[in-house]
């Protein structure tokens, strides 16, 4: 049997190889580019839904700025002296942007939400949700981190759910919020 282009085998046993670096696969910085990985992915599925236009090109965009912050993550678990791709605060005005907008459209959201108003607000409460966790876990290994990396993860949760509460606005559900009865 030839060489797999799917799998090596040398990660067998627990560490990573990475370049010539062996990493376990319970380090930090793993356990970080995992939760981005995921958080990316899961975007990608919503882009497969029937979807606006823009809010495709935002989750695109999305995207697009994970796999910056991968880069960087992975640029100082691998302690590389190159220069990892830059992430600039411009990131964070953008999603500020995205958020103002839709507050200014629709009346402030006060408590929690219970999600599953639309299959697309619910796929973005999903996303909000995971890009906390993600956003924890960046976290734990910023030290040295890029300082605009940090506040765009931060924002990414806010963005995505002012993204759910105006799917649900322009589908004309109204939202529930929890009860706690």
């Amino acid at each position: 049997m030839g060489k797999s282009l799917f799998y090596t085998g040398k990660g067998d046993k627990g560490v990573s190889a990475v370049g010539k670096k062996k990493i376990k696969k319970t380090n930090p910085f793993v356990e970080a580019l995992g939760e981005l990985d995921e958080l990316n992915s899961m975007c990608g599925v919503l882009k497969t839904d029937a979807i606006r236009p823009e809010l495709r090109k935002e989750l695109h965009q999305i995207q697009e700025n994970l796999f910056i912050i991968q880069a960087n993550l992975a640029y100082m678990m691998l302690k590389e002296k190159r220069e990892p791709p830059f992430f600039p605060a411009e990131k964070t005005l953008a999603a500020e942007q995205v958020i103002q907008t839709i507050e200014d459209k629709l009346k402030p959201t006060k408590g929690f939400v219970i999600s599953g108003s639309t299959r697309i607000s619910a796929w973005l409460d999903m996303l909000r949700a995971r890009s906390r966790r993600a956003e924890r876990r960046v976290v734990a290994v910023s030290k040295n981190i890029n300082p605009n990396i940090l506040p765009y993860l931060n924002r990414l949760s806010s963005i995505l759910f002012a993204l759910a509460r105006d799917e649900a606005f322009r589908a004309k559900k109204k939202e529930q919020h929890p009860s706690y009865k």
